[in-house]
């Protein structure tokens, strides 16, 4: 029992998160801007309007308020009209990212049902397009912005992504590949890592996606994975 007394105390001595003293500040939690939902067959889009006021003009005021001259009845419309546009504009925005959302949905419909692996090749001229918007609204409108899907919460900006070849003259979107290399990574003999090369190989023959060495490095590096080499287990 002394012992066992000997090693408690060393243990509360300890810190429990060493790696606290390394942040730079309190963590940031995202609060999704919508949420997809599957329902049945289809994907149900409901806006995130927590926090966001109900604006509307005081009925009681504007029915009591008798100006005296024209000048104070000028003032008051021009208020009203600034209270009205400021409402208007808020509801166009919520629409706004609502039907981006929804052709968002509409093109990366396999990614809302089977994940990551099956993102598409999307640009933003593709949505604006689509719902016969400028290009810069839809830039705007998803900047920042966060939506909570069956498959994790993401940032608008993840479903854009540029395209990669396949044999069959058809396309796949890089997010889809990046998704595919960190799993082949994760799965590989930790003594014998897969090199670059070997992975666009393996990608070439198993999906038959035409990539780089260069290019799979590129995207290693962009997820934080060390290349071969460094990763190999000594032990």
């Amino acid at each position: 029992m002394e012992k066992l007394k000997e090693y408690l105390e060393l243990i509360q001595t300890l810190d429990p998160m060493p790696g606290a003293s390394y942040g730079s500040g309190d963590p940031i939690y995202v609060s999704p801007d919508a949420y997809v939902y599957k329902y049945g067959d289809d994907f149900v889009i409901i806006l995130n309007e927590e926090g966001m006021p109900r604006l509307g003009l005081n009925a009681a005021y504007m029915e009591g308020f008798t100006p005296k001259n024209d000048k104070d009845k000028e003032y008051v419309q021009d208020k009203m009209r600034s209270a009205l546009w400021l409402m208007k504009s808020l509801y166009q925005r919520q629409r706004t990212l609502y039907k981006v959302l929804e052709s968002i949905v509409k093109f990366q419909h396999d990614f809302f049902e089977s994940g990551v692996t099956k993102l598409r090749p999307l640009i933003l001229k593709d949505v604006a397009d689509d719902i016969s918007m400028h290009e810069s609204t839809v830039s705007r409108i998803t900047s920042n912005k966060y939506v909570a899907t069956p498959h994790g919460i993401y940032e608008l900006k993840f479903f854009f992504n540029s395209s990669l070849d396949l044999d069959d003259g058809g396309t796949v979107g890089s997010e889809s590949v990046k998704a595919r290399i960190k799993r082949i990574i994760a799965d590989e003999n930790d003594k014998r890592p897969i090199s670059d090369e070997a992975i666009a190989d393996m990608l070439k023959d198993e999906l038959q996606i035409n990539i780089a060495r260069r290019t799979v490095a590129k995207y290693r590096t962009a997820m934080g994975i060390e290349s071969s080499s460094k990763r190999k287990a000594i032990f």
